[in-house]
């Protein structure tokens, strides 16, 4: 069983190596001392970053893209936990069609949602603006943060609301103290995917955004259609920074195990 172990370790490391390559050569690339994309790099220097810090556009696009994404995420979140609850755990009319609705937005192209919503927004008059484009994130974020949280829903034991209840709690205080705390991880994994979706978002901005309004995907989108320096990859770098502080902090305060909802071994 020796070799198929050897065998099964040198394919995982093959794998990583494989999903890492490409961060590593943006990193790589970010630091070259010419003035065109190349690696592996001439030289080492930190001019690129400087470049980035001393545009306001990508500054502007940076600030815009967060605020959006931090709102779609506690929208999602609270709509999805909302919308969750309700599947879950209530019959009424037009469930089986909302439920639909909801399923369909994973299969429905992106080009396709922002082309529809970009004459939806036409017709009602809405000109482009962050409440637009928040609007438009919000069709993509919604979705998933409903289907965790269903997820979580699913492996509730409601036995402790009924215990809860019995004992004389009122129904806020069942939901906050017993209902809430078991969604947890569910709740913050439905707000971290729409805070991702949302931040990384392209083709749908594409539709809903302006030349004076653009999230940072399009701006980089936009500025490589003209220039090819390295401050693309100095930009790229920086949003893998981003999301590896942002993982960081989930980890420290909630747990990547816990929100994806694997179970740990208590001591």
């Amino acid at each position: 069983m020796r070799p198929i172990r050897v065998l099964g370790g040198a394919f995982t490391v093959l794998v990583g190596l494989f999903l890492i390559a490409p961060v590593a050569v943006t990193v790589a690339s970010s630091l070259t001392a010419t003035s065109y994309v190349t690696f592996p790099p001439q030289g080492i220097t930190l001019r690129w970053y400087a470049e980035v810090f001393s545009k306001p556009e990508f500054l502007s696009s940076f600030a815009l893209s967060a605020v959006v994404a931090v709102a779609a995420a506690a929208i999602s979140a609270v709509v999805g936990l909302a919308g969750g609850l309700a599947i879950h755990r209530h019959r009424f009319p037009g469930r089986a069609a909302l439920e639909a609705v909801l399923s369909s937005a994973f299969a429905v192209p992106t080009i396709v949602l922002g082309i529809g919503l970009l004459q939806w927004f036409a017709q009602m008059g809405l000109a482009s603006s962050p409440f637009t484009l928040l609007l438009a994130h919000l069709v993509l974020t919604v979705p998933y943060a409903v289907r965790l949280v269903l997820a979580g829903l699913a492996g509730l034991d409601r036995s402790a609301e009924k215990a809860a209840a019995g004992l004389g709690a009122p129904p806020f205080l069942v939901f906050w103290h017993v209902t809430l705390p078991a969604v947890r991880g569910a709740l913050i994994g439905g707000a971290f995917f729409a805070f991702i979706t949302s931040f990384d978002d392209l083709t749908v901005a594409l539709f809903v955004v302006t030349t004076d309004l653009q999230t940072l995907p399009v701006r980089i989108f936009s500025y490589m259609q003209y220039d090819y320096d390295p401050t693309v990859t100095a930009i790229g770098t920086l949003m893998v920074l981003f999301a590896l502080i942002a993982v960081a902090v989930i980890e420290r305060f909630v747990g990547v195990a816990k929100l994806f909802g694997a179970n740990e071994d208590h001591k």
